[in-house]
């Protein structure tokens, strides 16, 4: 007989790699008929396109369930703000910020920022980008707006953020020339990054994604100190010197309070353009290894591959350049995944079932 029950153990059988066990707490209505079952589900994570992917497998996975009858699924998503580190106030107007960090440069973090940004947008959330990266700014190529400028609201004495592929973008590179060098010490950089960050009129935000600068050094510090970051991404590479410096940036995250929502395992193998051989040329399992060792979800493991590249080169990175091809999936995978363990760190409260 159909009844709750019977639809919670469903649910929990449903191997869901985006949601796991979770997807039972996500139904907030639940009734059925001889002619058909209503099921509604409130998901936390922003979910244009996961929707579709869930109906279809909801679909099939609950025909056993239905007994003939006809399944109407109704989903619908939000995104909560959640809690940031210490006595910090949330921004106005920005639910959640997320940092991408990794403990050293040429892990792909800027590839890999970008790209979730992208992922979190077409998912049909409101998204915006900081490129912290003083000294090496290149979300603005990346994004292919490289020869813009922000208009300034004199009034108001705030710069608006560039929107590219439908991102908010805020960067130093929008504002100085690309071959002039920044040549600034650390100070400088905290305050121009606090200027940026401040003197910049968002948009109302479910997600300002931050790119930092590589390391852990004072810049980071200062940063992790002074923003109200809602959870943080860690980058590496198997490679087992990235891993030394990924732990140094994951702990300094822990120490100044903020949430630390997974690891990111990029470059995890490299993926022959011409006969499409897999090859773990930095080495397998390292980022696996760091996430239980910390016992943090591994949110992704990302291919290295030519495509992903000349793409972001190309100012139309991999979402946008070829939103449907399975690079592109990896990444929206990703958002996915960080969304839903982001949602889970305010642990926010769901609607009880309604049963009819």
């Amino acid at each position: 007989m159909l009844d709750r029950n019977a639809l919670n153990s469903a649910l929990h059988e449903l191997s869901e790699p985006v949601l796991g066990g979770m997807l039972a707490d996500c139904v907030s209505e639940f009734g059925f008929d001889h002619r058909a079952v209503r099921l509604s589900l409130d998901l936390p994570i922003p979910a244009q396109r996961f929707a579709a992917e869930l109906r279809l497998r909801l679909s099939e996975h609950l025909r056993p369930q239905l007994e003939g009858r006809t399944l109407e699924l109704n989903i619908q998503w939000r995104v909560e703000a959640q809690p940031v580190q210490g006595s910090l106030q949330r921004m106005p107007g920005i639910k959640n910020i997320i940092a991408v960090a990794s403990g050293k440069g040429g892990v792909g973090k800027s590839t890999v920022a970008v790209n979730l940004a992208l992922a979190l947008a077409a998912e049909g959330a409101a998204v915006g980008m900081l490129d912290a990266d003083i000294y090496g700014p290149s979300q603005p190529r990346m994004l292919g707006v490289q020869d813009q400028r922000p208009d300034v609201l004199e009034a108001e004495k705030k710069m608006l953020p560039v929107m590219a592929h439908g991102v908010a973008l805020m960067s130093i590179g929008l504002l100085v020339d690309a071959e002039q060098p920044t040549i600034w010490r650390g100070p400088m950089v905290t305050q121009a990054l606090n200027q940026l960050l401040g003197e910049t009129r968002w948009p109302e935000l479910d997600y300002l994604i931050i790119d930092l600068p590589p390391g852990t050094g004072d810049t980071q510090l200062s940063l992790a100190q002074r923003i109200p970051v809602s959870g943080a991404v860690i980058v590496t590479t198997p490679q087992d010197i990235a891993l030394l410096d990924a732990r140094k940036g994951l702990k300094m995250f822990e120490k100044v309070g903020v949430t630390v929502l997974g690891v990111v395992e990029n470059m995890s193998t490299h993926i022959c353009s011409q006969c499409g051989h897999v090859d773990p040329v930095f080495g397998s399992g390292g980022g696996q290894a760091m996430a239980e060792e910390f016992h943090l979800p591994l949110l992704a493991q990302l291919p290295l591959h030519a495509d992903i590249r000349q793409q972001a080169d190309s100012g139309a990175p991999t979402v946008v350049a070829d939103p449907q091809g399975p690079l592109a999936a990896a990444y929206l995978q990703l958002a996915r995944r960080a969304a839903f363990e982001l949602s889970q760190a305010g642990a926010a409260e769901f609607p009880d079932i309604i049963v009819e």
